[in-house]
Order: C-alpha cells, then structure tokens, then sequence
C-alpha cells in the first residue's frame, strides 16, 4: 500500500512539473523609438559632476551642487521647460514636472532622486565627479543610483516634444534631491496629489533591474519588476552592569550576554512567508528553470520545507525574499580593555517581510532572547509597502517596454529588498512598480553605493529606449 501511494505521489509530481511550462505570451507590435544617444551621454555627464551628495547632518551638504544640477536643467533638457509646468517642494530640492495630456484620465507618473551617498575618493581608482569616459564606460557617483533614469526621463520627453508627441493622459515626473536620506520631498509630492485628487495609472521608480543569474537554474536576463518592498527597522539591544575591573568579572559579561542574544537571534531566524510577490516570481522563473527547481517550485504545497531549509543555510538574495531579515551591524562596549562595559549595545538591521510589521518583528525578538536582561528597543522603522497589481494596464506598461528593450529577457514580478521612496505611495495607490532601466552585471550591481559605480554607454541609451516607450503607450 505504502508502495502504491509513493508511485501516486511521484506520479503526480512529475505531472505537474512536466505541465509546469512558460505560459503563451500574446503577439504583438515592438513600439520603436528614436532619439540622440550621443546627448543622452553627454548630459548624464553633466549631471554626474554636480557633487549632490546628500547628508542626514544637512548641514554637511553643498546646497551650491544642487542648485549647479538645477540650473543646469534648462539647458540640457529645454523642450522640457517650454511645455511641461514645473512645482517645486522642500526647499526647492523636490521637483515636480506636470506633462498635461489629451485626456483627463488617470495620470502616471516617473520617479527618480538626484542626490548620492558620500563616497570614498581615497578608495576609487577613477576620478567620482568627473563622468569620465573610458573603453565604453562612464565612471561615476550617481551613474547608477539614480541620475541614470533622473537622465533617461527626461531624455525620452525632450525627444518625444521634439516629434510634437503628446501624451493620451496627463504625466507626471517626481524627483527628489533627499531620497537618500529619507527626505520629505517625495512624501510632499504624494500629499499634492492627493490635495488635488490626482488619481494615478501607475508609479515607477527605482528597483529591479535587467540580471542574470539571480533565480536557481535559470539562465538569462530577467527584468525584475518590484511589486512590493521590504520594511526596514534598526533594533538597539542592550545591557546594563555596574562595571568593573576586568581581572575580577562576574560570570557573564555584558557583552557575552549580549553575544549570546546575537547567537539565539541569527539561530532562529524568522519564519518564511511567501506572499504575493514572491508567489508571483515563483510562478514566472520556476517555469523557465531546470528540471530540478521546476518541480520545487511546481510543487510548493510539498517542498515548502525544502526551500525554507535551502534559503536558512545559504542565506543571500533567496532567503531575503521569503523572510524577515536579521543583520547584526554595530556592536559597542568598554573604552578600555581592562574595564567591564557598564552598558554594552549592539544594533540590528532588520528587512520586514509583507506579512511582518515592525510591532510584530520586536515581539519575535523580544521571544527569541528571551532575557529579561537585555533591553530590547526600536531606534526607528517603516512597515513593508502595500502589493500591488499586477493585472492592469501600468504593469503590463512597463513589462512590455522591458520586452522591447531587452530582446529575450524575462519579466516578473518580485519582492524588493531595499527601500525607496514609492513606499510613501502606500495607501494611496496600488499600481506602484519599482524599475530601473538598466541591466546590469553583478560586478556593476556592487558599485552602487560602492567604490568606483560605473555604468555602460549602452545602457546610457537604453534607459531612454525604454522609458520612451513607456510613454508613448502611457
């Protein structure tokens, strides 16, 4: 009998694996762009040597570098600043350009930040305000994150009023001189349009990408389309002693105590959950992945517990999209060596999964330790965003503008890890999809935020490609 039901059981999954198969994609037409590549080059150069670097200390910021990229705007892009009305929010540094088109219908709208984070010039074997071109390829701070689609969106209108093209319905373009630093230029935008009850077909910002190699057993590009976003929050432990000569300690320090929560934390990591998102990118790759992961992920109702136990040990990109996260990041104690800290701290990094919020992650914690000893305490945090659809005009937008750009890639759906300022669309629309134009090797993915962030000429272009496309079916 025990024999009969395995055969059952192997039977069915194999049925399902071999019936697990990309899904027929209708036919249609490529949407064909032209424009000037060499002066979309050109002005991600010019931006890229205004130093906008931002500082959660503002008071270290170079407020002349930002009003430098503003001035320059005009100039690079002046069929922009002819046609389109132009709003700006926090202090200047948020900008807010209305493309007014032929219908009242929901508005989309375009999201990029001009700032950058601090870089380490010591560390960069290329100058990192220069733009400096070499061998195909532009050196930079900001080159990818994000003057790359600040550039490609304006590019593609300059191009588009050009051809006298005007959009079927209204367009906007939100940009942000603080997203880096979690400033309120992005949030003051959101409250506009809902002051104005400006209803919305989609929002793109920054997010996914064009990758290779970030799906098991699937090979080629894939453009990943965010469809939701991780919560972030910093958890501070702490413990408490009265001190002390370090040649007499008592049985536990508090920086063994505080190890020892570290420990039980990392060993219990937080349960998986595999939400819209997820689901979705599972249903897209899995079919296009080797035989092995086709039945894995043909058959989640079995090997759940596979995955789970696979994502906790490798870690990595995987297990971040099914759970919570936990990341120990800065660790403090005595200033001498020879003296028990009075008060020892560490301070965690924690990614929210959907279904978490920032109450439920501190209670989990709270449990794990288990210790009354050590004070366990939010320093700051954001839930996760709201999903959203994918079953709408916007989604199907973006997909097929990546389609068309990246011959032979693969779009789907996905969680994203990171933050960005789309979260502050949360409840106010559930068409916001997190894009960045470009396709990038993982060498290139590890210099944004890095030393030496670089991006290819090519990809210079086809940041205008695609967003010109996005447009013109906008």
């Amino acid at each position: 009998m025990i024999l009969i039901l395995l055969a059952v059981l192997i039977l069915i999954l194999l049925v399902r694996t071999l019936m697990f198969k990309p899904l027929k994609e209708e036919e249609r037409d490529e949407v064909h762009v032209e424009f000037d590549g060499d002066e979309a080059i050109n002005n991600l150069q010019k931006l890229v040597q205004c130093k906008t670097v931002s500082y959660y200390d503002s008071s270290l910021e170079d407020d002349d570098e930002f009003n430098k990229l503003i001035d320059l705007l005009p100039g690079l892009y002046p069929m922009v600043f002819e046609k389109l009305e132009l709003k700006k929010f926090a202090n200047n540094r948020a900008l807010l350009f209305h493309w007014p088109g032929k219908n009242q219908g929901e508005a989309a709208v375009y999201m990029a930040h001009y700032d950058v984070v601090p870089v380490e010039e010591d560390l960069w074997t290329k100058p990192a305000f220069e733009g400096l071109i070499e061998n195909g390829v532009m050196y930079g701070r900001g080159t990818l994150d994000t003057k790359l689609t600040f550039n490609g969106i304006l590019c593609s209108c300059e191009n588009l009023l050009r051809k006298g093209f005007v959009p079927e319905n209204d367009i906007y373009f939100a940009f942000s001189g603080g997203e880096e630093v979690s400033g309120p230029g992005a949030k003051m935008i959101v409250d506009y349009f809902k002051e104005n009850d400006i209803k919305l077909s989609m929002v793109l910002d920054e997010g996914g990408a064009v990758v290779e190699d970030v799906f098991p057993g699937v090979k080629g590009q894939c453009g990943l389309v965010g469809i939701a976003e991780k919560g972030l929050m910093n958890v501070e432990f702490k413990v408490k002693s009265n001190g002390g000569h370090a040649s007499a300690p008592g049985p536990h320090t508090p920086i063994g105590i505080l190890s020892r929560a570290c420990q039980r934390v990392e060993d219990n990591p937080f349960k998986p959950h595999y939400d819209a998102p997820v689901l979705k990118m599972f249903d897209t790759l899995g079919r296009r992945s080797n035989f092995l992961y086709r039945m894995i992920f043909a058959n989640l109702w079995l090997f759940k517990p596979v995955l789970n136990a696979l994502c906790k040990k490798q870690g990595g990109e995987l297990n971040a999209l099914i759970r919570t996260t936990v990341a120990f990041t800065q660790m403090s104690g005595s200033k001498a060596p020879n003296v028990v800290p009075p008060v020892a701290s560490m301070v965690a990094n924690l990614r929210l999964n959907p279904a978490d919020t920032v109450d439920s992650a501190l209670k989990y914690l709270k449990e794990v330790v288990n210790d009354t000893s050590v004070e366990i305490n939010v320093l700051d945090g954001e839930n996760p965003s709201d999903i959203s659809v994918t079953d709408n005009r916007g989604y199907h937008i973006v997909k097929e503008a990546i389609e068309d750009t990246w011959k032979g890639s693969v779009v789907s759906p996905y969680l994203m890890i990171q933050c960005s300022d789309s979260r502050n669309y949360s409840g106010f629309s559930d068409k916001v999809y997190r894009f960045s134009a470009m396709d990038v090797t993982s060498e290139e993915r590890k210099t944004i935020h890095g030393n030496d962030e670089r991006v290819r000429l090519e990809t210079v272009k086809r940041a205008v490609e695609f967003f010109m496309r996005c447009m013109l079916n906008n």
